[in-house]
């Protein structure tokens, strides 16, 4: 009776490993890393201008009572270069939009902003990356809404389509 239960043993295991396999094939995922800092002020920041003639960016840009938008990008993003017509008409809707240039080098920023547009008021340089992960963003492009007292209240992580536009223009509403 014992030799048969050792005898069944392995093709148990094997099946168990296999359901569990199928399972982690099967079960529906998050991708996305989302920011801890939703709801939080933000970070104490300070970063230089990312290219000539626009000004660089800090924490304290965002504390006038005007909620805006936040958008880490790289010239070197594809993504940045397929939202930039998005960000573009959330621009000429009136929507306030700062950017936060992640690896970049001054000259690729401003080539970048000649050929897919300025959206953005400022543009600080984060080299280093430091600021991309005190926000808890996990890639670019990534966009979040800051309400008027410097608060995140909202995270867009991917690229923003025309059809992310009217949730992105509600969470500004609601961020005042």
């Amino acid at each position: 009776m014992m030799s048969r239960w050792k005898l069944w043993l392995p093709l148990a295991i094997l099946a168990f490993i296999g359901g569990l396999s199928l399972y982690g094939l099967t079960a529906p995922k998050d991708e996305f890393v989302r920011s801890q800092m939703i709801g939080q002020k933000l970070p104490t920041f300070e970063l230089p201008p990312a290219t000539d003639g626009i000004k660089g960016l800090s924490n304290r840009d965002f504390a006038d009572g005007k909620p805006r938008l936040l958008n880490f990008f790289g010239s070197w993003c594809a993504p940045c270069k397929m939202e930039a017509p998005q960000l573009e008409a959330l621009a000429a809707a009136g929507v306030e939009i700062h950017g936060i240039a992640l690896r970049d080098r001054p000259e690729d920023v401003a080539s970048f902003l000649k050929q897919y547009g300025n959206p953005f008021q400022r543009i600080g340089a984060d080299v280093d990356m430091r600021l991309q992960v005190q926000f808890g963003s996990s890639g670019v492009p990534e966009t979040y809404v800051i309400s008027g007292d410097g608060r995140i209240t909202y995270q867009h992580i991917g690229d923003i389509r025309s059809e992310h536009i009217p949730l992105l223009l509600e969470k500004l509403k609601e961020a005042r």
